[in-house]
């Protein structure tokens, strides 16, 4: 398992909202999370089988960026 760190623009509850149908059906996630209190706005992403580029990719069709740390 892997686990994959993100700083983000996803910056509060509505933003958290928008991202999370993105993150759900991606195929393999186990758990994520976003650190809104964090002045990173840090994703955190736990997979097995997905590796940083495609989580990145799926952040930025939600309207979001994320860059890997």
């Amino acid at each position: 398992m892997e686990t994959y760190k993100f700083k983000t623009t996803i910056n509060c509850g509505s933003c958290v909202k928008a991202v999370t149908p993105h993150l759900n059906k991606l195929e393999g996630v186990e758990d994520w999370k976003v650190d809104t209190n964090n002045p990173d706005k840090v994703l955190e992403v736990k997979s097995d089988s997905l590796n940083a580029q495609q989580i990145k990719t799926t952040v930025e069709k939600a309207g979001f960026k994320a860059e890997q740390i």
